[in-house]
């Protein structure tokens, strides 16, 4: 098997230099050869992988509203923006207001856009059998479910989370009590 300088770097690093290191630290090196990998593939195709992953949430829901693209993909609004104007330039989408509403702006595929999908899906699919060649079902089987229970743990950590955190008006009830009066006219004055 050959690999890259970097892939072996990576590899050695995991190996021998901190084989007990975060599973976080894993998983973020999994998902960069991961990427990386489709973005070669996608590259061969003149599609930039930002390109792909909005195409790919339209395949499964066309005529989403760019902000509701904009969630599903976890990105801004101004980087789902200037996305969507480069792939309208390219053909693969429209962007279209309807009469009812004025203010929504919906994202369309062209059909040059769902034509892609019988072409890059293939790309997708070819890098997942790479990534876990040789990995017996059972255990690819574990790595997912624990994969979903780490996204659905951290999901319910970001809610609690937004939970706890005081609302701006009791962030201002608790500066008033406890801050000193100047630190409280000095933190006024930057406002």
């Amino acid at each position: 098997m050959s690999t890259t300088p970097d892939t072996q770097a990576i590899l050695r690093h995991w190996r021998e230099a901190v084989p007990d290191d975060r599973l976080a630290h894993l998983v973020k090196d999994s998902t960069r050869a991961l990427v990386r990998a489709l973005q070669m593939r996608l590259a061969e195709h003149a599609v930039s992988f930002g390109h792909w992953t909005f195409l790919r949430i339209l395949w499964e829901g066309d005529g989403l509203t760019q902000r509701e693209l904009s969630a599903r993909a976890g990105v801004m609004e101004p980087t789902t923006f200037s996305a969507l104007k480069a792939m309208e330039r390219l053909g693969y989408i429209r962007r279209r207001k309807f009469a009812g509403d004025r203010k929504k702006v919906y994202v369309l595929l062209t059909a040059k856009g769902r034509a892609l999908r019988d072409v890059l899906v293939p790309l997708a699919e070819d890098v997942n059998r790479i990534a876990v060649r040789g990995v017996k079902p059972a255990a690819i089987a574990t790595t997912r479910a624990v994969l979903l229970s780490i996204i659905e743990n951290m999901a319910r950590d970001e809610s609690a989370a937004e939970m706890r955190m005081p609302s701006t008006r009791a962030l201002a009830q608790r500066m008033k009590t406890v801050a000193p009066r100047r630190t409280r006219k000095r933190l006024a004055s930057r406002s």
